[in-house]
């Protein structure tokens, strides 16, 4: 009896161990549908939807050569989040867009901080359009 316990035991671990974890987000599918309009599919300012702006897009290729070379993540994801956002921006409001189960990141403080996965994944996909 003890046997068939342990056996049945030993096989739920291993259906547990072996379940798939939930898809890896993809920021450049994220970018894609909620950014390319605007600030193009390289991320010059210069998409399709740009013409039509009272202010042009941010270049999203020169984030760290503004900030003396260095990407800040912390930043770019308070942007898009709309924490670091004027009144006057005409960029849309994205929380609900990249809201939902959160990682841990380190955003250059050397502290691991929870933030939404789709955020960190957005934010990683603008870290490589970086010239």
């Amino acid at each position: 009896m003890n046997r068939t316990l342990l056996s049945a035991a030993l096989a739920a671990g291993l259906v547990a161990c072996t379940a798939t974890e939930p898809p890896e987000i993809s920021g450049r599918a994220l970018y894609e549908a909620n950014c390319l309009t605007c600030h193009g599919a390289s991320g010059k300012g210069d998409g399709p939807g740009a013409a039509g702006l009272t202010r042009r897009p941010a270049d999203l290729t020169g984030i760290a050569a503004r900030n003396g070379g260095t990407f800040p993540v912390a930043g770019v994801m308070s942007t898009i989040n709309g924490y670091f956002r004027s009144d006057a921006s005409v960029m849309p409001h994205f929380g609900g867009v990249v809201d939902g189960r959160t990682v841990l990141v380190d955003t250059g403080d050397g502290i691991l901080t929870p933030a939404p996965e789709a955020l960190v994944a957005l934010a990683e996909f603008l870290r490589g359009l970086q010239r």
